[in-house]
């Protein structure tokens, strides 16, 4: 068993269009968990293993979800360790009380772990099953002329949801309350933040600080996947 170190550090704040997975470089028999300093509760981190490094088994008392950013790895689950492989912009739910630990792939593995700690205020979609592995970029179709969206979980201080743009569609500029983080899965767009432009691609992610003015305008068709955190009132 390797030893889980906890950095305080993070993602450089500035807006920028960046991977994780290039900013959490897995090291040889090492794994680091790297919180992502969204909303003052924290229920957001990096984790990055090195090749063949694991993480114990353990549970928790809310309902978790992993989503992969870089590399393979696998999540072993319950008391059977039921071996599930998740990769890049694969989701993983795990529900509350489930042992569940985790491993490295040869090449090492990034992922991204929310906590959903908002208990029976929690809503989850039915598109989520338990121990199952998803494509988020396969969870969502395009609509004709449309935007589409699927909320997969929505608590009172936390959300995840999934769009889609048809070709020629844009959300128009507005400000989130609360800090966000976007997934590119699926094809091009323009994100406008603060009067500048950020072309980005699938695969590539960017953050919206709280307030932050902003806007998405597909180039062709795009679909997304972002998670929004909001202080506690």
């Amino acid at each position: 068993m390797k030893l889980l170190n906890h950095m305080t550090g993070g993602q450089d704040l500035k807006p920028c269009v960046f991977v994780i997975a290039n900013e959490h470089i897995p090291k040889e028999a090492m794994t680091v968990s790297t919180t992502a300093h969204m909303g003052k509760a924290d229920p957001v981190h990096y984790f990055t293993l090195g090749p063949a490094t694991t993480i114990s088994a353990e549970t928790y008392d809310c309902p978790i979800l992993y989503i992969g950013a870089g590399g393979s790895g696998e999540f072993l689950l319950g008391e059977q360790e039921k071996h599930v492989t998740v990769r890049k912009n694969e989701i993983l739910y795990v529900a509350p009380g489930t042992l569940c630990g985790s491993a490295g792939g040869e090449n090492g593995f990034v992922y991204t772990e929310i906590l959903l700690n908002g208990e029976k205020e929690i809503s989850m979609n039915n598109l989520l099953k338990a121990a199952e592995v998803f494509r988020l970029k396969d969870m969502i179709d395009y609509e004709k002329d449309s935007i589409a969206n699927i909320d997969l979980v929505a608590e009172k201080n936390l959300k995840f949801m999934i769009l889609s743009f048809d070709e020629g569609c844009a959300l128009s500029e507005h400000r989130a309350p609360g800090d966000a983080l976007l997934f590119a899965l699926e094809g091009k767009a323009v994100i406008g933040y603060e009067g500048k432009q950020y072309p980005i691609q699938e695969g590539e992610n960017f953050r919206f600080e709280k307030n932050g003015l902003h806007s998405v305008a597909a180039d062709g068709r795009f679909k997304m996947a972002l998670l929004l955190v909001k202080d506690a009132e």
